[in-house]
C-alpha cells in the first residue's frame, strides 16, 4: 500500500478529502503574510474587522483555486509519480468534474470577496486567479517555476495591504520589498520541497532547479533565496519605519532559516519534511507575531 503524502490528513470525510485536495496545512505558509500586509496597512489607514476576515476568506478562496488548478492540470503527472499517486484525482477520491466545480465556486467567491473590500482589488482580482493559475504550466518549460510560485503567493501581503488601504504604500517600494520577501522565501524553500522528485521529474522532462543543477546546486541557490528573504525583510523594516521589536523579529527568522538549511544536506534528505513544513509554518508565524507585536507597543507607547 502507498504511504499516505506529507501533510495531509487521515480520515474518508468530506471535509479531509478537499482539505488533502488542496494542503490545507500549506496555508500556514502565507497566510500569515497575508496578515501581516494588513497590519502594516494599519499604519496608514484604519483597520476594520470585516475587512479583515473578507481578506482572509480572498486569500483561502484563491490558494484553493491555485492548488486545485494545479492538481487538475497535474492529474496524469501526479499519477505516474509514486509519491504522489495517491491524491484525491489519481486515486479516484475526487472526479475532474467534482475538482473542476470546486475550484470554478472558490474563483467566485475570490472575485465577491475582493467586490465587498474596495474597488481596486476587485478591479485587480481576474489578473490574480490567472497568475496563481499560470504556475502550473511552468515547470512544463522552464526551472524558473519555483520563482514564479513565489511570485503567486507574493500577491498575499500585497492583497492584505490593498484590502486595507484600497491604495500602494509611501514610499512604494516598502510594499514591493514586502512582496519580495515572500516571493524569494517560497521560492527556496519550494526548492527544498521539489528535491524529493527530481529523478521522476529528470524522467518526465519536467523542469526545476534541482533538475537543472543538481542538488548541491539547487540547495545553493535556496540558500541565495533566502539571503535575499532576510534583506528584503531588512527593506521592509526601514521603508515602513518600523522599530526594535520588528528587528528582533527579523533576527528570529533569518536563524529559523539558517537552522531549516542545516537541516537539509546534498547527502542528507532524510530531515526534509521537517524543513519544507515544520520549520517554514513556525517561520511565517514567527514572522506575523513580530510585526503584530510591533504594531501594538507603538498603539500602546
Amino acid at each position: 500500500m502507498t504511504a499516505r503524502e506529507g501533510q495531509t490528513y487521515a480520515g474518508e470525510s468530506g471535509f479531509i478529502k478537499y482539505a488533502n485536495f488542496v494542503k490545507l496545512p500549506h496555508t500556514l505558509f502565507a497566510l500569515p503574510f497575508a496578515l501581516a500586509g494588513v497590519v502594516l496597512a494599519s499604519y496608514a489607514a484604519p483597520v476594520s474587522i470585516s475587512h479583515v476576515l473578507l481578506a482572509i476568506i480572498a486569500f483561502s478562496a484563491a490558494r484553493f483555486v491555485a492548488m486545485g488548478f494545479n492538481r487538475i492540470l497535474d492529474r496524469d503527472i501526479d499519477a505516474a509519480n509514486p509519491r504522489t499517486r495517491m491524491r484525491e484525482i489519481p486515486s479516484g477520491k475526487i472526479s475532474v468534474g467534482e475538482a473542476t466545480a470546486s475550484v470554478v465556486i472558490a474563483g467566485a467567491v475570490f472575485v465577491a470577496a475582493t467586490y465587498f473590500i474596495n474597488p481596486l482589488c476587485f478591479m485587480l482580482s481576474p489578473v490574480a486567479l490567472v497568475w496563481v493559475c499560470f504556475y502550473s504550466y511552468t515547470k512544463r518549460f522552464t526551472s524558473l517555476a519555483h520563482v514564479v510560485l513565489g511570485l503567486s503567493l507574493s500577491i498575499a501581503p500585497v492583497g492584505g495591504y490593498l484590502a486595507i488601504t484600497g491604495g500602494w504604500s509611501d514610499p512604494w517600494w516598502a510594499l514591493c520589498a514586502l512582496a519580495v520577501s515572500v516571493a524569494s522565501w517560497v521560492a527556496g524553500f519550494d526548492i527544498f520541497y521539489a528535491l524529493q522528485d527530481s529523478d521522476f521529474d529528470r524522467d518526465q522532462n519536467l523542469h526545476s532547479i534541482p533538475v537543472a543543477l543538481g542538488i548541491g546546486g539547487a540547495l545553493n541557490v535556496a540558500r541565495l533565496l533566502h539571503f535575499i528573504t532576510v534583506l528584503a525583510m531588512v527593506a521592509v523594516g526601514v521603508g515602513f519605519n518600523l522599530g526594535t521589536i520588528y528587528w528582533i523579529g527579523v533576527a528570529v527568522a533569518a536563524a529559523l532559516l539558517l537552522y531549516e538549511h542545516m537541516l537539509v544536506r546534498a547527502g542528507d534528505l532524510s530531515k526534509l519534511d521537517a524543513a519544507f513544513f515544520s520549520m517554514n509554518g513556525i517561520i511565517s508565524i514567527v514572522y506575523f507575531c513580530f510585526v503584530l507585536a510591533e504594531r501594538l507597543f507603538l498603539s500602546e507607547a
